[in-house]
């Protein structure tokens, strides 16, 4: 039969392996990017929340996460619950964290 095929060789073993560094350093580059891209925006976010629901107080005219635009009423210091008044007979009890942003003076009036 081997008149039709060539016999076929092993080919001999190339050189060893690198160093091992390689994908230690890629590893590291993917943790990098995974830090600058995802990790430090988001807790920069989480930061600047933290810092907006702290300085809420009476008065304040604010925008929640179901798009309710009111003005702080009451603020529970100990609990983790502020009063909005929708409107002149309308007030609501919202966690703190629902809080969105807060607006400039006079936004529920020219909203009306």
């Amino acid at each position: 039969m081997s008149l039709f095929i060539s016999p076929a060789y092993a080919q001999e073993a190339g050189p060893g392996a690198s160093g091992g560094f390689g994908p230690l350093i890629m590893l590291a580059v993917f943790g990098l990017i995974f830090y600058f891209l995802l990790y430090r925006p988001q807790a920069k976010r989480v930061k600047e929340h933290k810092k907006l629901v702290s300085e809420l107080g009476k008065g304040d005219e604010v925008l929640t996460q179901g798009g309710l635009v009111g003005k702080i009423t009451k603020v529970a210091e100990d609990k983790d619950f502020i009063e909005i008044m929708l409107n002149e007979s309308n007030s609501i009890m919202v966690q703190k964290s629902a809080i969105t942003a807060v607006l400039p003076k006079g936004t529920m009036k020219s909203l009306n």
